[in-house]
């Protein structure tokens, strides 16, 4: 705070601080627990399509299948979000993330397409052959493999491929290890695997020896996942020789007898945001934008495009900017239907199901940690509040499950704690997922509050 800042209470510097918007309660009032967490999304007011995509004449059909978020983290400038606003706006047929070995941002991306009723699909762009981490240098190493997920199925067999390889990395962060042949025989047939940027293998043998290595590695493609999931992805970004790879590559999809798709391999929604991203970019190699910028592209084109400006710049290519939105069209899926299904708890004879066996330990350890119902009625009436909600949402058998880790590991005697929201959970402390008492910590805020209010 600076010296000339009006005279402010800490109480109200705490509620700015922690992003509550409300005034704090009046005394005596009753309050549920607050939460931090991110809210649902919410669109933006105002956001409409474009007037001749609301008007419907002559719209040409597009998807873009090669999107990047910041959860690409730092090869990234859009929120997931923004993407999807975008594609709204634009009037685009689909959607597909393809976030760097990883899937953080689809919820969120999910979540917009939704609510805005733009189709969505979800892939990832897997790095291979990583020695380190690539923080701190201009131009990561490695080469790049697109995988779009057909449906729920190829989702949940891409999401193991790359937790097997998270797992494999030996503890060096941002480091996966993906094992080729494991990946193979997972995804083959639940995946479209597109040819992808410079990074892709294809790319990087036609730049590095010549369209003979390059029809080579993909025929590999091809070999390992079939010619009907592979398709050569078309790039132009405007530099010198973007058109004239672009012509070899659909001389080999020819060859081939290989589906072609326009893409503009966005990193980022809207023009403006270009020096965003190469600020980002500068973030990763731990470079300032003067020592970077000759690694960096010459035009800031990586933006989504509608399908009448895409079908402008693929025009030598027929079919590839059609072919796109019909892929995009076909791999749009809605990710509430990839929601977990655990096995059902093992409950003791004598409990009607998971739901009676949660609230006899709930109430159990409640005896322990906070006595009786008349002794602490506060706790009691969170209790049931916090149960109602996890019966209603299905999640009792979760709750047993990591009451069950953490009651082995403390007759282990293995260090194991209950983090983030279970330390606002009364359940998780009555069942000692944690030991943060959230309703003594809450009246002594709510006193803390008051005091302040009232003054000395």
């Amino acid at each position: 705070m600076a010296f000339n800042n009006p005279p402010m209470p800490w109480s109200e510097l705490e509620r700015i601080a922690s992003g509550r918007g409300a005034p704090p309660t009046p005394p005596g009032a009753e309050e549920a627990p607050r939460s931090h967490k991110r809210e649902g999304y919410q669109p933006p007011k105002g956001l409409r399509p474009r007037a001749d995509v609301e008007a419907g004449g002559g719209r040409v059909p597009y998807a873009e299948l090669h999107c990047h978020s910041n959860f690409s983290f730092l090869d990234g400038a859009s929120h997931p979000e923004q993407l999807v606003e975008e594609a709204a706006r634009l009037g685009l047929d689909a959607v597909v993330l393809a976030d760097h070995d990883g899937m953080y941002g689809a919820v969120r991306f999910a979540e917009a397409g939704r609510e805005l009723g733009v189709r969505t699909g979800h892939g990832a762009e897997l790095s291979l052959g990583l020695s380190a981490p690539q923080g701190g240098v201009p131009d990561p190493e490695g080469s790049h493999l697109l995988a779009l997920a057909r449906g729920v199925e190829g989702y949940r067999r891409l999401c193991r491929v790359i937790s097997h390889a998270q797992l494999a990395k030996g503890g060096r962060k941002g480091r996966p290890v993906y094992d080729l042949d494991q990946v193979v025989e997972e995804l083959r047939g639940h995946v479209l695997v597109l040819t992808g940027c410079r990074k892709g293998t294809v790319r990087q043998a036609l730049v590095g020896d010549g369209p003979a290595a390059a029809a080579t590695a993909l025929r590999r493609l091809t070999h390992w996942f079939g010619p009907e999931n592979v398709a050569v992805e078309l790039i132009d970004h405007g530099q010198p020789l973007d058109a004239v790879h672009n012509d070899l590559l659909a001389d080999m999809a020819t060859d081939l007898r290989l589906p072609t798709i326009a893409s503009n391999n966005v990193h980022y929604a809207r023009p403006e945001q270009a020096r965003h991203a190469a600020a980002v970019a500068a973030v990763r190699a731990n470079r300032s934008l003067d020592e970077l910028e000759g690694w960096l592209p010459a035009d800031g084109m990586a933006f989504l495009r509608d399908g009448a400006e895409q079908q402008a710049r693929f025009a030598r290519y027929p079919g590839a900017v059609q072919r796109a939105a019909l892929l995009g069209v076909e791999l749009a899926f809605d990710l509430a239907l990839v929601a977990p299904k655990l096995p059902p708890f093992p409950v003791p004879e004598g409990f009607a199901g998971e739901d009676a066996y949660l609230r006899h330990l709930t109430f159990e350890g409640a005896r322990a940690r906070y006595g009786t119902r008349d002794e602490n009625p506060k706790a009691y009436a969170q209790l049931e509040r916090e149960l109602d909600v996890i019966e209603r949402l299905g999640f009792p058998g979760y709750f047993l499950v990591v009451w069950d880790i953490v009651r082995f590991c403390r007759e282990a005697n293995i260090l194991a704690q209950g983090r983030g929201s279970a330390a606002n959970s009364a359940v998780c402390f009555a069942l000692q997922i944690c030991h943060a008492d959230p309703v003594k910590w809450n009246l002594l805020f709510e006193r803390f509050l008051s005091a302040e209010r009232d003054g000395p």
